[in-house]
């Protein structure tokens, strides 16, 4: 079960890295998605570098478990929240975000069931 989290670990990471340069250089896909959700894209850097930080929260966690527990548990309450925001407002497109959601709920089941 160790090696698996760690793989899962590994993947959310590069995964978030991967979104948050996206939210950074002001993506279109991204300005696109924020403008179905109804979301200022004013808020791209903070959600960047809330994406950043759950990173290094993450990487930390290869050597202090609890922080990177707390951070993955962090990146499952933020992208529930963003699924709840693009439905709030009628938009379906979900499909990212649960993929996202669904990843890290899986990286913390997997450093829970390894503890």
């Amino acid at each position: 079960m160790h090696v698996a989290h760690l793989a899962a670990s590994a993947l959310l990471a590069v995964a978030l890295t991967y979104s948050a340069v996206l939210d950074f250089v002001r993506d279109d896909r991204v300005l696109t998605a924020m403008a179905a959700a109804r979301v200022p894209a004013a808020l791209l850097p903070l959600l960047g570098a809330v994406k950043a930080l759950a990173v290094a929260g993450i990487v930390v966690g290869y050597a202090a478990r609890p922080l990177g527990l707390a951070a993955v548990t962090g990146v499952v309450l933020f992208f529930t929240a963003a699924i709840a925001t693009h439905l709030r407002v009628g938009d379906r497109h979900v499909g990212l975000p649960s993929a996202f959601g669904l990843l890290a709920a899986v990286t913390l089941a997997l450093g829970l069931l390894a503890g």
